[in-house]
């Protein structure tokens, strides 16, 4: 299948609803042409097919001249046949049009979600992402696949226009005139719907935000016996989203009466006027039937304008979103002119906290609050914000060196990590390196394997939910592993396992990383006793520093840590 070019659009094209919908009509304005151009030819074919019945009843079938009446007749089975194409093409550039904003909508949020990477989920929810993947991009779709056939509608209102003002001057006053009117008419309905639908939109994300909050942890809330509360909760959301679902649908099937009692009501005071026209003489009896035709086929333009303006609505409604995650930015950017890059081996710091990792060493942060200690791992990595100039690599700012680099040579793995859905081997090695099997013994995730029919081959759950807790632990840090950066960074690798394999984790990890610059965060002792160096954090500053045998002498804020004293005030025993 070929791929779609996605072009990066420009703050301006993102800035409104409108914008971003003109943005996407610009970057695939061949096939909307296309789809208009034989919109305009179906719906001129269907326009003049009344005119062209007409002239074969008065001059073929009134006057008793077969050759005319043949001759009318051909002209109807060409035009027959144009329409038929017409409509064949027309249908395929409205399909066309459909796919090509849907999922080019679709290419431009997976890229962003790409570039924003850790920013989108403290940013943007999850229900809002996967409401943009489920039902916007069907309305963006539903937008440019409308598109030719309204232009075809509204070419084909003026022709039929056209050649009633020919045949009577009323009757052409009257669909010209009449027919704006109507749209007017309805205008009036357009606002509310397009408040309720972006109302509505709303809690629809939240509502799938909550039920994938419920997904991702329904083995806690078992664990807990939380089931019941949280199934409550989705069923208030739930019914506040159906309600406001019926809001919309009040309004839409107005609307949608409106589009049949308007234009019909219309079609009879057309065929009424055409019909006195044609007892008062004025008009012969194929002019007649060409009215009941013209009078059918206004129908079609007619509600053909009503479906896009509601359309156009919800596509506005979804547009919005899609603006909404657009405009937001990263929390790193590259520098417009980044520094030289370090050598290999340089020194990791971080300024704020006096944090001085030396390279080729395993260094242990330790803190009696968990959260201090992972929210400096994550500025080590440039993962979080604020972002600032305060961590070094080699004395150059990482902020100053592309962001690319920076995640290639420090790599940063939490306790939030995941697992993708797909095959095991290429979600573990990820680059490709190789080094799947000495990263899958270092992390004792050999009997994780041997549990598996296909091995690496197995294909994987969404995050992994087929493994345990332990399991999904050991598989990430097998795949942290695999990565083999320069500067890894480990957050609380070994929590969810038991003792006995936390052990072989900590002896094994110290030989894996032999060389290469290792941060772990951590308060078990049975990786404090591998690590070359621990750094005490208090108050998100390193208070002290030195082996796991010496602090636990020397230091009784250390030692409170470590032993888990709940009884010493770890600030007042640091200073």
């Amino acid at each position: 299948m070929r791929t779609l070019p996605v072009p990066d659009p420009g703050v301006a094209d993102h800035r409104t609803p409108n914008h971003f919908l003109w943005w996407l009509a610009r970057h695939q304005w061949q096939t909307l042409l296309g789809g208009m151009f034989f919109g305009i030819l179906w719906g001129a074919s269907q326009a003049v097919m009344p005119a062209v019945l007409g002239r074969a009843i008065d001059l073929g079938v009134a006057a008793k001249d077969t050759s005319q009446l043949v001759y009318w007749t051909g002209v109807m089975l060409a035009i027959g046949l144009v329409q038929a194409v017409s409509g064949i093409m027309r249908h395929r550039f409205a399909v066309t049009n459909w796919l090509t904003a849907a999922y080019r909508t679709v290419q431009l949020i997976t890229r962003q979600t790409v570039r924003l990477g850790g920013t989108l989920p403290r940013r943007v929810s999850t229900g809002e992402v996967v409401a943009i993947g489920t039902s916007d991009l069907s309305h963006l779709g539903a937008l440019m696949d409308t598109s030719a056939r309204f232009v075809g509608s509204v070419v084909s209102f003026f022709l039929v226009g056209f050649l009633l003002l020919r045949t009577s001057v009323t009757l052409g006053l009257v669909v010209l005139i009449g027919v704006p009117l109507l749209m007017v008419a309805v205008g009036p309905l357009l606002k509310p719907l397009q408040a309720r639908s972006a109302h509505q939109r709303h809690l629809t994300g939240a509502l799938a935000n909550t039920a994938s909050d419920i997904v991702g942890g329904l083995r806690v809330l078992r664990g807990i016996g939380g089931e019941q509360v949280f199934l409550d909760r989705y069923r208030r959301e739930s019914q506040g989203a159906r309600n406001a679902g019926v809001q919309v649908a009040r309004v839409q099937s107005v609307l949608d009466a409106l589009q049949v009692l308007l234009p019909g009501v219309f079609v009879v005071v057309v065929v009424w006027l055409g019909a006195r026209t044609a007892v008062s003489g004025q008009i012969t009896a194929g002019e007649l039937v060409a009215f009941y035709g013209y009078a059918a086929f206004l129908m079609l333009p007619l509600r053909t304008a009503t479906e896009f303006a509601n359309r156009f609505i919800r596509a506005h409604v979804a547009a919005r979103r899609v603006c909404n995650v657009l405009a937001v930015e990263p929390d790193v950017t590259d520098p417009a002119h980044p520094q030289p890059s370090p050598a290999p081996g340089s020194v990791l710091a971080d300024a704020r906290s006096g944090l001085v990792v030396r390279p080729g060493t395993m260094l242990a942060l330790v803190s009696d609050q968990p959260d201090d200690s992972a929210a400096l791992a994550d500025r080590l990595g440039l993962c979080a914000a604020p972002v600032d100039d305060e961590v070094t690599l080699g004395g150059v700012p990482l902020t100053a060196l592309p962001h690319e680099e920076v995640r290639r040579r420090i790599v940063v793995s939490d306790t939030s990590s995941a697992l993708f859905s797909g095959r095991l081997g290429a979600g573990i090695d990820v680059h490709g390196t190789g080094g799947v099997d000495a990263a899958m013994h270092t992390a004792s995730a050999e009997d994780v394997l041997d549990g598996l029919t296909d091995g690496l081959d197995t294909v994987v759950a969404e995050r992994g939910r087929s493994f345990s807790g332990g399991q999904r632990q050991r598989l990430v840090l097998a795949r942290a592993l695999t990565s083999d950066p320069e500067v890894l960074v480990l957050v609380e690798p070994t929590s969810a396992v038991d003792a006995h394999t936390e052990a072989r984790i900590a002896s094994r990890l110290r030989s894996h990383r032999a060389g290469r610059t290792t941060v772990v965060t951590t308060v078990s002792p049975l990786l404090l006793d591998q690590v070359d160096e621990v750094a005490l954090l208090v108050g998100g500053r390193v208070v002290a520093t030195g082996t796991h045998p010496d602090l636990l002498d020397t230091n009784p804020a250390y030692r409170a840590i470590v032993t888990r004293d709940v009884t010493t005030d770890i600030g007042e025993a640091a200073s």
